[in-house]
């Protein structure tokens, strides 16, 4: 995935977050105020200097999304952290972002470093503490592939903040998966990460995933309707199918608020997988339906692998899907290249 946010002053600026060419662009709205009024305070402090010569200065910030905007994907997390890195170049900053982009979304704190990250919740009570930093980098684990299946692009009935915001009032489940779970699975999932252990990254993935969505019926009220939809059912029913076929975990299921899932498998498996997928839930029109980074000839598919599945094919039922892997870092673009949102005069193209 590509995160692209951009801001007119002086200079313009673009964030890269992966190397998929798709773009991830999404809508701010008043988070980006919050957000920059912290980070020209943070420059009044670090670099007075540079305050100076900007504090009379207004900021014109475009983005755009061509992502699944609510819809359970994390597209806010592209946006505020682009917005954060954008903002640190231009001011000069030389401080931790990740924090600075966790105050405009939880998710873009992990975004503000490529490869594998990890958030840590903190002990301070000010959450000054509650920072992400990177495991390893996006090199680590070339063969880790991820397809995201787009089920629903349209906006959630239960916006994330809110579902959580309830869920954390109400749900014991929450409590004791805070107390007993998640510490350790936490220790797991990196040792998982920085041995490249497939099977227990998978096998972790697929629990937290689970017990997630498990948490939001524990809610009360439940979140209602369920994030997860039949045919999110369905991607669970192929995948766990799937691995029990090869007597092998070679596929993950993850999804967050939303219908749409995220799988995680090695390159080996992406075609038979991607073959499996356009069979039991077939497009009306392949062109287009995967996007992202290409993948091989679609295999035909063995006879008793797709008995295996037990599962009849429900046309129509994923729009599409994002091929991508890990991703690097926040990257530059020079003022006049030809993805920029904004002409010379700092209005939209």
């Amino acid at each position: 995935m590509e995160g692209n946010s951009q801001l007119q002053m002086h200079q313009e600026f673009k964030t890269v977050f992966s190397e998929v060419g798709i773009e991830m662009y999404t809508m701010l709205y008043v988070y980006k105020v919050a957000v920059a009024n912290r980070v020209r305070d943070k420059c009044q402090l670090e670099s007075p200097q540079r305050w100076q010569e900007l504090k009379d200065c207004h900021l014109h910030i475009a983005s755009k999304n061509n992502f699944p905007t609510a819809a359970g994907l994390a597209s806010s997390a592209s946006g505020h952290a682009c917005l954060v890195f954008l903002l640190s170049k231009l001011f000069h900053l030389k401080c931790e972002l990740s924090g600075l982009a966790r105050q405009g979304s939880g998710s873009a704190c992990r975004s503000i470093y490529g490869g594998f990250v990890v958030w840590s919740k903190g002990e301070h009570e000010d959450g000054t503490d509650s920072i992400a930093k990177q495991i390893m980098p996006s090199e680590h684990w070339p063969s880790l592939r991820i397809l995201i299946l787009v089920v629903n692009d349209q906006k959630k009935s239960t916006s994330s903040t809110e579902g959580m915001k309830r869920s954390v009032q109400t749900s014991e489940l929450l409590q004791l998966r805070a107390t007993y779970c998640v510490p350790q699975r936490m220790k797991n999932m990196e040792e998982a990460i920085i041995h490249k252990d497939f099977e227990t990254f998978a096998e972790l993935t697929m629990k937290e995933s689970n017990q997630f969505h498990a948490v939001c019926q524990d809610t009360y009220p439940p979140i209602e309707p369920p994030y997860l939809s039949t045919t999110s059912h369905s991607i669970i029913q192929l995948v766990t199918a799937y691995n029990q076929y090869h007597k092998n975990t070679k596929v993950a299921y993850t999804f967050d608020a939303g219908p749409n899932a995220v799988l995680f498998l090695q390159e080996k498996d992406v075609s038979e997988m991607a073959a499996l997928i356009q069979h039991f839930f077939p497009p009306l029109d392949t062109k287009g339906f995967i996007k992202g980074i290409p993948i091989q000839e679609i295999p035909k598919l063995s006879k008793d692998l797709l008995e295996s599945m037990a599962m009849y094919p429900v046309p129509s039922s994923i729009k599409y899907i994002i091929s991508t892997k890990v991703g690097n870092g926040p990257s530059m673009i020079a003022m006049d290249s030809d993805e920029h949102l904004l002409n010379e005069d700092g209005l939209p193209h």
